[in-house]
């Protein structure tokens, strides 16, 4: 499973292949993403607008999410003319590698985290986008996500916040409890309401074939607030052990919250048995049976159906451990371009544009997009956990899904329930280190 649903640093490359891209003239995507040489002669103009002209999209998103996507994209056909056709599938990762080793490549990717869409540039079938460009539409930490040695080779389409931390306001204020805004304060509020005889938080680590993903979560949250990002990125690149002194610290502050039965609902044996998706309902039973629960931006689809933002159900940003605002993790969709079709360059513009961006936001996704304002989210609780990544000083990708599958979707998972049942730490981190791929 990946993360939620949809579940990433630097790879290095040689060298990319350059490619020369022509023109729509009446698109204007001369100057756009990719740059190209116009000739007048060729593409689609005025008066047929790319009818009959196509481009395909190979995608995670099914269901719901599909009809999102293709309603942010409907303005680019009405535009254009140019027939979007979109393939939704659950076995992505598998079918993505087929096909491309087939040379029956999509025109554009729709991938659910950016580690495997940097393989596939690292092997130079991507085409590079126009950073310059981008930098409008995106940030720069956005951007390196989506790089391979200063290439630009992703569009974002989404974000789903991490470093979230959700509560009940009526329930805060019954208890008089205040939100807190430094770890300190959050130690010191979790002291507090244990001493009130309450339970601080409620964690769920199930989720079948994928348990663990949760703690991993956790673990790299703490990392990033406590050894900070150029740590981070380390520890993600291999270039510091996966057992370095600054992981088995972050994951031992983790289990004196995880491993400590006065201050997670059910103790450890609940954390690894309960379902990631039951976890935050206590929040709002009668009397409430925990007051925190760390989880990301998608777990919105989880929770009791009736809450109202603001009064029953927040968020609030988990807090930073130096004094600087809190870095936020991060997970995403990102699109990539395999072929070099003006019809596919005119669309993977649109897809960086402020419209579609616009229109995905209306539809509750939170976008990465730098000109999306709070204004276009449908209520006040997206619109806050939107302003969480928009107000980030310091963003990174979650760490697992950028790492080898083996570990990241592997022995991180595993090993993260082996810890929080009672497995040494050193023991955890060790055996995850042994497992990392030599090649990588």
């Amino acid at each position: 499973m990946s993360k939620g649903g949809e579940k990433r640093v630097a790879l290095s490359v040689a060298g990319w292949r350059a490619r020369t891209i022509r023109c729509l003239a009446v698109l204007g995507v001369c100057g756009g993403l990719v740059s190209c040489n116009s000739d007048p002669s060729e593409g689609t103009g005025e008066g047929d607008r790319g009818a009959g002209e196509t481009v395909t999209i190979l995608g995670t998103l099914t269901g719901n999410g599909e009809d999102k996507l293709m309603a942010a994209i409907a303005p680019f056909t009405e535009a254009t003319g140019i027939e979007v056709i979109y393939e939704g599938t659950d076995a992505f990762t598998t079918l993505i590698a087929i096909r491309v080793d087939a040379g029956d490549t999509p025109d554009i990717a729709l991938f659910p985290q950016p580690g495997l869409m940097l393989e596939f540039a690292q092997r130079g079938d991507l085409i590079p986008q126009d950073r310059a460009t981008l930098a409008s539409a995106y940030g720069a930490d956005w951007l390196d996500l989506a790089s391979v040695d200063g290439e630009v080779y992703g569009v974002w389409m989404r974000a789903d916040v991490k470093s979230l931390v959700w509560y009940n306001p009526q329930a805060f204020a019954a208890a008089g409890y205040r939100l807190p805004t430094s770890w300190d304060e959050l130690t010191t509020l979790s002291e507090q309401m244990i001493a009130d005889g309450n339970t601080p938080w409620c964690l769920g680590m199930e989720s079948g074939a994928a348990t663990g993903w949760v703690g991993t979560d956790w673990g790299e949250e703490i990392l990033l607030r406590q050894a900070g990002p150029a740590v981070y990125d380390d520890w993600v690149n291999h270039e510091i052990p996966f057992n370095d002194p600054a992981v088995e610290a972050a994951l031992e502050t983790f289990g004196e919250i995880v491993r400590d039965e006065a201050q997670v609902r059910g103790g450890p044996t609940g954390a690894i048995s309960i379902p990631f998706g039951d976890a935050p309902a206590p929040l709002f039973s009668e009397p409430p049976g925990c007051y925190l629960h760390r989880q990301a931006s998608f777990i919105n689809d989880f929770l009791p159906s009736g809450l109202i933002p603001e009064e029953t159900v927040d968020v609030f940003a988990l807090p930073g451990m130096s004094g600087e605002p809190p870095p936020v993790l991060v997970g995403g969709i990102v699109y990539a371009q395999f072929n070099d079709s003006p019809a596919a360059t005119a669309l993977m513009k649109h897809l960086a544009s402020v419209e579609a961006h616009t229109r995905w936001a209306n539809e509750g996704y939170i976008s990465p997009h730098t000109e999306v304002g709070l204004e276009a989210y449908p209520d006040v609780l997206i619109r806050n956990q939107a302003a969480v990544l928009k107000e980030a000083a310091v963003i990174r990708f979650d760490g697992s899904d950028l790492m080898p599958g083996a570990v990241g979707t592997g022995t991180f998972w595993t090993g993260m329930v082996d810890y929080v049942g009672g497995a040494e730490a050193a023991t955890v981190l060790a055996e995850i280190e042994a497992s990392w791929p030599a090649s990588e």
